[in-house]
């Protein structure tokens, strides 16, 4: 499978943009902007305590009594990383860890109390970040970028689901249209 950035790019290079009005090179500045703000928070995520530790809090509490396998598919993680990870909120009384009564060979992993204090404290040190690094903005710019993240989940989502592989459509379709179909 290509990584993300590849099919991305694959993607600008082999879809017809019809009816698009904006250029390929406002295209390719906006998914270099995208992936490096992408890698900056990806890197903050698996290299700062707290971010990690924030990253993987919320993880579980959108997802009460999660299953480890699970933590780590929605971390993008190997296995051992979330079960040390866990191991070490446990130990802190952040998360509980019980025997998975499906599959004795898992186990569940549900938000504590502290837990949830702990989420709410490193969610505000979040913002307060985040609320630096716009500090010299204007509100409506803030407002902006936030509608424009938004729109472009959108239109993702709108384009996977056009593009989705139909039934009927041949296994052996052209290159061009299964990688527009990403």
């Amino acid at each position: 499978m290509l990584p993300f950035r590849a099919m991305l790019i694959a993607s600008i290079n082999y879809c017809s943009m019809g009816g698009v009005k904006v250029s390929r090179e406002d295209v390719r500045a906006m998914v270099s902007a995208l992936f490096v703000t992408n890698a900056a928070l990806d890197r903050a995520r698996r290299q700062k305590k707290g971010a990690s530790t924030l990253s993987l809090l919320q993880v579980i509490a959108a997802t009460p009594a999660i299953r480890p396998s699970e933590i780590a598919s929605a971390q993008d993680v190997h296995p051992s990383q979330v079960t040390r990870q866990v191991r070490e909120l446990e130990n802190l009384g952040l998360v509980q860890v019980t025997a998975d009564t499906a599959d004795k060979r898992s186990c569940r992993v549900t938000l504590t109390a502290v837990g949830a204090g702990e989420l709410r404290s490193l969610t505000e040190q979040g913002l307060d970040r985040f609320a630096s690094f716009v500090a010299d903005w204007e509100p409506e710019e803030v407002r902006m970028l936030t509608s424009l993240l938004q729109k472009l989940e959108e239109s993702k989502a709108a384009v996977a689901a056009r593009q989705r592989p139909r039934p009927d459509l041949a296994p052996n379709s052209s290159r061009a249209e299964r990688i527009c179909s990403i």
